[in-house]
């Protein structure tokens, strides 16, 4: 009942990355030379892998499919702090909140289960390579990446569908470059038992059950390279995982970090830290960190930057 008799407001205003003008430029310039690298870096991945018949594989299409939910991760959040800085106003209106709740729940569940079904493909081909054609077919992997798509849209919807039955009245600031579900579940004067619930039991077990499955990979995956007899096999089978490791710590580093870790540890800048390094940083990275122990992706890359240059001359 608290705020019943208190107007239901029409927009939030978003506190943004810093109050300081100076700053404000400083990082409108580091968000936009971050988000085209993004867009460039993770285009430059797909382009390179559906145009090189080499890079035709279940890894490779994954890897493609994890670049496209980069870009459109990205694109949830950074084009609205751009546009905010710009014309000077940090206003989003309840309808474009919700939206941008939905899609940011979409794509940070399909970075998720992205990463679980390449650690799956990773175990596929060390643990059982004679089998891995037969076992990792072109209509498992596409079921496998349209299940995670269904999944996640249905998850991102009935997160939405309870936001959407709140009411909000009074204080209307989220401390946060972005609507986020959290900040705006303690503005609501609704009851937001339900929302919490979902949150904990639905949310939580889809976030926590691809990392488990990442970790039992892995684990067999060590398993397996530690009877290897050559230091040289071991060497190499340990390189093929390298770079996604390194994603997979990258992602849930930040999001333990933000969501998991003690909340009196928390303060505003610590937050809008961690937020900006899973929504902004990891994409960016993403494709940087893949192509550089990727011997046959740099080539793929080579291949697609010097035919481009070609062309324009």
């Amino acid at each position: 009942m608290r705020g019943s008799n208190q107007t239901s407001i029409s927009e939030f205003f978003l506190l943004g990355l810093s109050r300081q003008p100076q700053q404000q430029q400083l990082l409108f310039l580091i968000f936009l030379i971050m988000y085209l690298a993004t867009v460039l870096g993770n285009l430059l991945i797909i382009l390179a892998i559906s145009t090189d018949s080499r890079l035709h594989s279940p890894m490779y299409f994954f890897l493609s499919n994890l670049s496209f939910v980069d870009v459109c991760f990205s694109s949830t959040t950074v084009p609205k702090v751009l546009a905010d800085h710009v014309l000077g106003s940090q206003a989003i209106s309840v309808s474009e909140c919700l939206m941008q709740i939905y899609f940011l729940c979409v794509f940070a569940v399909m970075d998720n289960f992205l990463l679980a079904v390449m650690a799956y493909d990773r175990y596929v081909a060390i643990c059982h390579p004679l089998h891995y054609t037969t076992k990792m077919t072109q209509q498992l992997c596409v079921l496998m990446v349209a299940g995670s798509w269904v999944t996640a849209s249905l998850n991102a919807l009935l997160h939405t569908l309870l936001m959407a039955r709140l009411s909000f009245c009074g204080d209307n600031i989220i401390p946060q470059f972005f609507c986020e579900i959290t900040p705006l579940l303690k503005l609501s004067c609704s009851d937001t038992h339900l929302n919490e619930l979902m949150i904990l039991y639905v949310a939580g077990l889809i976030m926590i059950a691809p990392f488990v499955c990442i970790l039992v990979s892995y684990m067999l995956i060590a398993c397996a390279v530690l009877r290897v007899s050559s230091a040289r096999g071991r060497w190499k089978a340990f390189s093929t995982c390298g770079s996604h490791l390194a994603m997979v710590c990258l992602f849930y580093g930040t999001i333990i970090s933000l969501y998991f870790s003690p909340s009196s540890s928390h303060s505003a800048a610590r937050n809008t830290a961690s937020a900006v390094m899973y929504t902004v940083v990891t994409p960016m990275l993403n494709p940087f960190i893949y192509s550089l122990r990727n011997r046959d992706l740099k080539g793929a890359l080579r291949k697609v930057i010097h035919g481009r240059c070609f062309a324009v001359q």
